[in-house]
């Protein structure tokens, strides 16, 4: 693995390895929810998670690593609580409307959080690539079991259309953050981009 990946659950061979990091994503989020992005120093994380900064570099190299992995877990909960509950809508743009507008929604309710985790996506280079794959990995699945009920896997097809859909999320999101659009104008956006996109 390299040296400037983040340390994923699956590359944590302890339980006391998996709750080291767990408390350092829970110190990334509640720093970025009180202050946005810059409130998530390394330092500050390492004492509220009580590691050492150079444990915490291991796991998260830098704070844009920290915060797009944070970003990960928060998208992992959203879709863990929608994974066994039937999504209203009749057809797949409805649906999709319906998991982005509530994802979108609990992002606004923190808008400190919502501003940190935005901020480290755009700002995420090359060295981040696993971890923003990883993201849109999970932004994939909730918006595939949206479109699709019932299927496990997105499709090369599926992967391809979230990958739009979140894309003018994202921007949609960064014009809210940067105050140039309200939360109002944020979900109409939404809105239209996925009936343009879905087209049912």
């Amino acid at each position: 693995m390299s040296a400037t990946n983040s340390l994923n659950v699956e590359d944590l061979g302890s339980a006391a390895q998996r709750d080291r990091r767990k408390r350092i994503l829970d110190a990334t989020i509640d720093l970025a929810s009180k202050g946005g992005f810059d409130a998530v120093q390394m330092r500050a994380v390492a004492d509220q998670a009580d590691v050492a900064l150079g444990t915490l570099y291991r796991y998260f190299p830098s704070k844009i690593h920290l915060l797009v992995s944070a970003l990960g877990r928060e998208f992992e909960r959203a879709e863990a609580t929608r994974r066994d509950v039937e999504i209203p809508g009749d057809t797949a743009s409805e649906r999709v409307i319906n998991v982005l507008k509530g994802t979108t929604r609990g992002l606004q309710s923190s808008p400190h959080l919502t501003e940190a985790l935005t901020r480290a996506f755009m700002f995420a280079d090359a060295s981040v690539q696993a971890e923003i794959h990883q993201v849109g990995m999970l932004l994939s699945t909730m918006l595939t079991r949206a479109m699709h009920p019932g299927q496990s896997e997105p499709t090369d097809e599926d992967v391809a259309i979230t990958r739009i859909i979140g894309d003018v999320w994202l921007a949609a999101l960064v014009g809210w953050v940067t105050g140039r659009m309200t939360a109002a104008e944020t979900g109409a956006q939404i809105e239209r981009a996925v009936h343009l996109i879905l087209r049912d």
